[in-house]
């Protein structure tokens, strides 16, 4: 058996005296899609801003208990958080495109990472957007603003400038949530298309988003990881009697 990409273990976080997650354990393999799913405020996107240290950046958070990446400790006080994120990326709710270029929005992160030379950059823009499906829409507009892409166009943006850094893991927070259907179906697509290279963690409401793309799948409720298993077993056979109330709507 390969050793997973990331792992928790016995993972506690507060915010303040607030618990939001209880001993949480779970093994994330490489090159799969791993779905969160779970009622608002179930700890969902606390624990998966946990995986890339995001939740550093708010005060009074508190963590005990390991995360694994590649096996080493992600809160070791030599690491470099800077590095981890560039192994680790991360896409948002809403799209946020950068009030610049479509170019400079995916050179940002390389640029910043020390490269300088516009070959290369050219080379990196043109392969991000391509990974993204977004390649064919802008290739003749890159010097235009982000902000003039629709809704949808901005979060592949946004994904292909995260995948410009070259990262392994990509955790996607309801990428998909401020979206149209059809937006929605492409994002899905491209999420199937790039699991082929990335580990993708995805935290999404929509649970037949969850069944669609997700190899496996996370149930939370009230901070505590309530059962981990295959997609299509969590769905159609739960072993919880607290997830097959969940996934058949009675409650959520």
């Amino acid at each position: 058996m390969m050793n997973p990409v990331l792992q928790a273990k016995g993972l506690d976080l507060w915010y303040g005296d607030h618990q939001a997650l209880h001993s949480i354990s779970l093994d994330i393999f490489e090159k799969t899609v791993v779905a969160l799913i779970g009622p608002s405020g179930c700890g969902k996107s606390t624990f998966l801003k946990t995986l890339n240290r995001m939740n550093d950046l708010v005060d009074s958070v508190r963590v005990e208990g390991d995360v694994l990446y590649e096996s080493h400790d992600i809160f070791d006080p030599i690491l470099d958080v800077n590095d981890l994120r560039k192994e680790i990326g991360m896409v948002f709710q809403k799209p946020n495109p950068f009030p610049m270029s479509i170019y400079d929005n995916i050179a940002y992160g390389p640029r910043i990472h020390g490269i300088k030379n516009k070959r290369v950059l050219d080379q990196i823009v043109e392969q991000a957007l391509k990974d993204a499906a977004l390649w064919d829409e802008v290739h003749d507009r890159l010097k235009k603003s982000a902000l003039s892409l629709s809704g949808g166009q901005q979060q592949r943006l946004c994904i292909a400038r995260a995948l410009a850094i070259q990262p392994k893991v990509l955790l996607m927070d309801e990428p998909t949530s401020a979206l149209d259907p059809i937006s929605t179906a492409k994002i899905e697509e491209l999420i199937d298309q790039l699991k082929t290279k990335y580990t993708i963690v995805i935290v999404t409401h929509n649970m037949q988003q969850a069944m669609r793309i997700a190899d496996q799948t996370a149930f939370f409720l009230m901070g505590e990881l309530i059962e981990f298993n295959d997609t299509q077993e969590l769905f159609l056979r739960p072993q919880d009697p607290r997830t097959s109330d969940y996934v058949n709507g009675r409650f959520g």
